[in-house]
């Protein structure tokens, strides 16, 4: 398979080399707006460098979009017109009505198009969900999600990222979507900025909170943060009326107990995302292969996607109204 990878950044040279080291694929070309920066990272990975424009003219098999959120959108529309099949980072666009015409688009035309929640494919989070669906939790009460980063992004990236709900929690309200199977009924956000002082000159939050009700009845409640100095912790617990379980509490979690008798783990703590969901981010994109050679069905589909949209968006709204929303005042 010959396989197209537009943007060369931070996420886009995981994704390299994750491509480079599957044996379906045989040729890698590796697009950036930055030459330079395709050049270093196609060398790093035995692959071919070529402007993003380039890549699609090549006529890849398929197609794996990392580039700036700006250029999701187009680039989903470019493989699609060109019938190729693609891989995109989320989200597919900040704007919701951009969102829906993409999404429009894709479902119109029968295109393949694989968004990037790379969480679903990690085992813990897997594990959590095959317990909810099987049974062997009972009924489900509850659930906590927390996200926080090691370090805040740098300024100039916050004005384009949409906002903590959109930019960080995005990847929460889908795997919280996913892990019940149930949908959002409404979101009370809540947020400060507690450190970094440049977030408010652009209307965001460093440190964040919702609380959401399903449309069964089951409670969430989120947190995150765009500062942790122990490292990037990422969890999820579950609790139900015969277990509860819990995802991403291992020997590397930047938390530690001041119970009498709880040693402190030896550990690294997980320094960033790339390290913590490296696995999953290998099987995602094993997975996305399989879909275009016809061997799987799509996990995460452009209208998984805008429905993660329609919650963060509401969790904007709230936090802008100080009131309970639902995902259906959204568009």
């Amino acid at each position: 398979m010959k396989v197209g990878l537009l943007g060369a950044g931070r996420i886009g040279a995981l994704h390299a080399g994750v491509l480079a080291d599957d044996p379906g694929v045989d040729e890698l070309l590796v697009g950036d707006a930055d030459m330079r920066r395709a050049e270093e990272v196609a060398r790093e990975v035995g692959g071919e460098a070529e402007r993003i424009e380039g890549v699609l003219d090549y006529g890849p098999d398929a197609v794996v979009i990392a580039a700036s959120t700006p250029a999701h959108a187009p680039l989903i529309r470019a493989a699609v017109e060109a019938g190729i099949p693609a891989f995109c980072e989320k989200p597919i666009a900040l704007g919701y009505g951009e969102t829906v015409e993409v999404v429009r688009e894709v479902e119109a035309k029968g295109a393949t198009l694989q968004l990037g929640f790379q969480r679903r494919f990690d085992a813990g989070y897997a594990e959590a969900r095959r317990l909810i669906e099987s049974g062997a939790l009972g009924e489900i009460y509850s659930v906590r999600l927390a996200t926080h980063d090691p370090e805040p992004p740098p300024e100039e990236y916050i004005p384009a990222s949409g906002g903590i709900f959109r930019d960080l929690h995005i990847h929460d309200f889908d795997i919280l979507r996913w892990l019940t199977g149930g949908e959002v009924e409404e979101v009370y956000a809540t947020g400060s900025v507690r450190n970094f002082g440049f977030f408010s000159e652009h209307g965001d939050v460093d440190t964040s909170a919702a609380l959401i009700r399903m449309k069964d009845g089951v409670v969430a409640v989120l947190t995150g943060g765009r500062h942790d100095p122990l490292g990037y912790d990422v969890r999820a617990e579950v609790f139900g009326s015969r277990d509860s379980v819990a995802v991403g509490l291992d020997g590397r979690t930047p938390l530690r107990s001041v119970e009498p008798g709880i040693p402190s783990s030896e550990k690294e703590a997980y320094p960033n995302f790339q390290d913590r969901f490296l696995n999953a981010y290998r099987a995602e994109m094993k997975h996305f292969l399989s879909l275009v050679r016809d061997e799987a069905d799509n996990p995460c589909t452009a209208a998984d996607a805008l429905e993660a949209l329609r919650i963060a968006m509401a969790a904007d709204l709230s936090l802008a109204e100080h009131r309970p929303v639902s995902p259906s005042e959204v568009g």
